[in-house]
């Protein structure tokens, strides 16, 4: 049994759950970087960025640091935060998930609330501006997490978890918001001599790939129309760029959790619908992996709840049959590939 001095400690080597295999070979395995502390990924870059901070002097004993968050990287700073004796202010909406607001008012954060835009979308231009001028009033550390290397450095490790526990990763596909998670990851599997193709998921309607904006009820990914996309989000890392609406996403997410027993959050959900939809296009006996960069149990409120999806029109009974018969198909794959190979064996 190993024992640790500190919660942080426990971050990483967090374990991989094969969701589906088609008849070709082709594996979809879900790394489960929601069993960090915090119930999130971003743990990782939070921790990265403070060590980075504190040892370039941007942060020193005892000082305060200031963010906007739709509630992860919020988390994670926070518990890190209170392990090193630093005050954190996190600037949140009403739009962030309740269970994550919690979190982080359990975890010692002072929280500042800005209004949400009238349509009810995300309020990232509006988080931003005031984190920064906050900072810049009180003399405290503004991470921004969109433009800082300390991000994507963070994930370097988990880079290394996955080579070391798979060997080869052919296809890594994950919701893109920040870009740290998903370009850090790609940079470290390539810089150990993977060819990974990498795949950015975002939600209908942000504009980080250029395309229409619109308002989406998936948080923590994507870019509300007039938030300038960060450098995080590095193009020559990204193989591919997918949108997956708000129905589809949480069909995603609730089908896993009734199958699986996993509760993934809204973003992850749209990840593994696109991995779902799009399995066979990779080339027999790949390994694909999603990344799972939060925990469902934030989203009991919304995500999980039908009331929730009707009264914002995004439960689609016909997008959680779509799910469940890609997982059906893919399973009677493997049957009948297996039936054939015994059939070729006894006729050999």
């Amino acid at each position: 049994m190993t024992i640790v001095s500190r919660v942080s400690d426990l971050t990483g080597d967090t374990p991989l759950l094969e969701l589906a295999r088609t008849g070709t070979g082709t594996r979809l395995l879900l790394k489960l970087d929601q069993l960090n502390p915090t119930g999130s990924c971003k743990v990782r870059m939070a921790r990265q960025m403070i060590l980075e901070a504190e040892a370039d002097g941007r942060l020193r004993p005892g000082g305060h640091i200031v963010e906007p968050t739709s509630g992860n990287t919020g988390c994670g700073l926070a518990l890190f935060a209170l392990e090193r004796g630093y005050r954190f202010t996190a600037v949140v909406d009403e739009h962030a998930a309740r269970e994550k607001l919690r979190m982080l008012t359990a975890l010692g954060a002072e929280l500042v609330f800005v209004e949400c835009p009238p349509d009810g979308g995300v309020s990232s231009v509006t988080r931003r501006k005031v984190a920064a001028q906050l900072a810049r009033e009180q003399g405290a550390f503004h991470p921004d997490q969109h433009n800082n290397c300390g991000n994507a450095n963070g994930y370097d490790g988990l880079a290394r978890e996955l080579v070391r526990q798979l060997g080869t990763v052919d296809v890594l596909i994950a919701a893109i918001g920040t870009g740290g998670s998903l370009c850090g990851t790609v940079r470290g599997l390539r810089a150990a001599g993977e060819r990974t193709r990498s795949v950015a998921v975002e939600p209908a309607g942000s504009i980080i790939f250029g395309g229409a904006p619109g308002r989406y009820h998936q948080t923590g990914a994507g870019s509300p129309d007039g938030f300038p996309v960060g450098s995080n989000v590095d193009h020559a890392l990204i193989d591919e760029n997918h949108r997956v609406s708000d129905a589809d996403a949480f069909a995603g997410a609730r089908v896993v959790a009734r199958r699986a027993g996993l509760l993934v959050g809204g973003t992850t959900g749209g990840a593994i619908h696109l991995a779902l939809r799009r399995l066979l296009a990779y080339p027999g006996g790949s390994t694909v992996v999603v990344l799972c960069n939060d925990t469902g149990e934030k989203y009991l409120d919304s995500v999980f709840d039908d009331e929730w999806l009707r009264a914002r029109g995004v439960l689609d009974e016909l997008a959680h049959r779509r799910v469940e018969r890609w997982l059906d198909t893919y399973a009677a794959s493997v049957v009948v590939a297996a039936s054939d190979e015994l059939t070729a064996m006894v006729s050999a």
